[in-house]
């Protein structure tokens, strides 16, 4: 029948007489295709051979185009892809991912199986199902058929008939009584007139319809233009109202090629006046990621909570993510929060109480110092070296102040030089502690009959002692420095909630080494002074010294495993305590004896009580 009508336009008389035109007194200029590819397959097969351009509706793939060689097909509405992508940015605004696809089952519903297939796996959107029904199925049937057995899917229907595609939500089967449509329908059509002036050169046209918008064709004989969005508003007595919600216009940017006026949108009142879901699942809130279910379609996931350490801030996210070095995950894992600044400060109550010890322990010894002083020419200040007496308070004080360089954000010069300087003035007390007890020693051996030790019995021994074995530890530091000195540090990964500030040891070995040698020394001195300590004086401070070293090592050895077991600005406030620590002891053990003689026993503190005692 399309054939035999298709030749009855080319030929006037009754006889038709193929590769003739017989009694023609007008020239066809174009004609009017079918509503199907079938029909206007037919008619190219005829017309192409005579040269006569085809204007049709239907949808032909560039790929049917060249094995039929129609070159001159122009389509009266947008073309297939067009209309499948304006559905597909639907779907997407209304968030609607589970969708169920009908289609007629011929040539031109394969191919909108085809195009759209392809749009919903780059958008994110999977197929449920995907139906197919004969030809000259009505809409109506076609969806009821489908809401009876889909209905309990929670699905969004695409369906396909001719050129028109509907969206069709359905989540109950009241749907089958009252429908709700969203179409997406072509705006505006051209008149017969325009029509039947289209040919070859059409592709290079463009002009207004009859409402108004431009039209023109694409370099593919496609019509180029926009879309509205139709809301169907249905009423129980089967009317209904077609309301413009929308336009799809994929000829502006990005940003303005969809716009929808949601509030003009009336909803199914099954719905409850609100917009309807159609997933596979319950979205993925913040907190949590989608898994995949095994076997599933990519829609349909588990929600998996986000692993420590990382977060997700939006809804149905693939994977959680880490936080900026500087932040760490909130309890719920939705956002990132910034960390604390973790150093040991003035303003805190650890560091005001440190610095309060730092403060008495330095007035502390600055009294002893001045007793010292005020009493030096009595008998209990003179023995054992009045100098080396002031250089271990001189040192010890110093020691104290040094504490403070621990405290405050660490800066450049502070990492540079508190370790140095605290190894240094601690290297300076101790030696001095062995310069007094080798003085106890050497003394007492002087004193015995034909002993040759007298020439080593004075300050110039005792000096010696104190400036040797600080200029090795200087020697030490000055290496350390050299090589790898200390640094400020900002560590985001020691600590879940706080980013700490620290002086990073440039080097490891040389802090323990030098942390060893004054170990060292320490362990020389106790042994001289435990030898020395029953030595018959009246003023014999070995025994003194003994305890002094018992408590320098008490606290230093537990020093270091406590040392590397804290973070942050305990680690700092450990080594302020041990320097506190061994500080005090040694002031206490070695000062406390001589100060509660010349405060409380002045009596004692007489050349006479010594020769009583002698």
């Amino acid at each position: 029948m399309t054939y035999q009508s298709t030749l009855n336009l080319l030929f006037s008389s009754k006889n038709i007489i193929p590769n003739y035109r017989c009694e023609t007194q007008k020239n066809m200029i174009s004609v009017i295709g079918g509503l199907d590819s079938e029909t206007s397959l037919y008619m190219a097969n005829i017309f192409s051979a005579y040269k006569i351009p085809q204007v049709t509706y239907c949808f032909f793939s560039p790929e049917l185009r060249e094995k039929t060689q129609l070159r001159s097909i122009y389509q009266m509405v947008p073309s297939e892809t067009n209309q499948c992508t304006g559905v597909v940015r639907l779907l997407l605004h209304f968030q609607w991912t589970w969708v169920g696809i009908i289609a007629v089952n011929d040539a031109q519903g394969d191919t909108f199986v085809q195009i759209l297939l392809a749009l919903l796996s780059e958008n994110g959107i999977c197929p449920a199902f995907i139906g197919r029904l004969p030809p000259f199925t009505s809409t109506e049937d076609m969806i009821d058929d489908f809401l009876l057995t889909k209905s309990k899917d929670n699905l969004s229907f695409l369906t396909h008939i001719k050129i028109k595609v509907f969206v069709i939500s359905g989540d109950t089967l009241t749907m089958l009584t009252l429908k709700w449509f969203l179409i997406v329908a072509q705006r505006g059509v051209m008149t017969e007139a325009i029509m039947g002036k289209l040919h070859p050169f059409l592709r290079s046209v463009s002009f207004n319809n009859t409402a108004g918008d431009p039209i023109h064709f694409n370099e593919r004989g496609e019509l180029e233009t926009g879309f509205d969005i139709i809301n169907w508003v249905t009423f129980p007595n089967q009317s209904f109202l077609r309301l413009k919600v929308g336009r799809m216009d994929q000829q502006a940017s990005q940003d303005t090629e969809l716009t929808i006026k949601e509030e003009l949108i009336t909803w199914q009142r099954k719905f409850n006046q609100v917009q309807p879901l159609s997933v596979c699942n319950d979205n993925c809130h913040p907190g949590f990621s989608r898994k995949k279910k095994e076997g599933k379609p990519f829609c349909c996931y588990d929600c998996a909570p986000c692993p420590e350490g990382k977060i997700s801030d939006k809804k149905n996210m693939d994977d959680c993510s880490k936080c900026p070095d500087d932040e760490y995950p909130n309890k719920d894992k939705d956002q990132c929060l910034p960390k604390v600044l973790n150093f040991l400060s003035y303003d805190e109550p650890l560091g005001i109480t440190l610095t309060f010890l730092v403060v008495s322990m330095s007035v502390t010894t600055i009294l002893v110092l001045g007793i010292f002083i005020k009493h030096r020419n009595t008998p209990i200040v003179k023995a054992n070296n009045l100098s080396l007496t002031y250089c271990l308070l001189i040192s010890l004080l110093l020691c104290f102040l040094c504490s403070l360089l621990f405290i405050g954000r660490p800066q450049m010069l502070t990492c540079l030089f508190r370790q140095v300087i605290f190894g240094i003035i601690f290297s300076v007390a101790v030696s001095s502690l062995l310069a007094k007890t080798i003085t106890v020693v050497l003394a007492f051996m002087a004193t015995k009959p034909g002993s040759k030790t007298k020439k080593w019995v004075g300050k110039r021994l005792a000096y010696s002692i104190v400036l040797s074995c600080s200029i090795i530890q200087a020697g030490l530091c000055s290496l350390w420095l050299y090589t790898a000195p200390s640094f400020p540090n900002v560590d985001t990964h020691s600590m879940f909630k706080e980013t700490v500030i620290e002086c990073k040891e440039g080097s490891v070995i040389m802090f323990y080494c030098v942390l060893g040698y004054l170990c060292l020394l320490a362990s020389v001195t106790f042994t001289v002074a435990f030898f020395a300590r029953k030595l018959p004086s009246t003023f014999n401070e070995a025994k003194f010294i003994t305890f002094s070293m018992l408590v320098f090592f008490s606290v230093w050895l537990s020093f270091v495993p406590t040392y590397l077991s804290t973070e942050g600005k305990y680690v700092v406030a450990v080594e302020i305590f041990s320097i506190l620590s061994s500080g005090a002891g040694l002031l206490g053990c070695v000062f406390s004896p001589k100060c509660y003689i010349i405060i409380l026993r002045p009596e004692l503190n007489s050349k006479e009580h010594v020769l009583v005692r002698n």
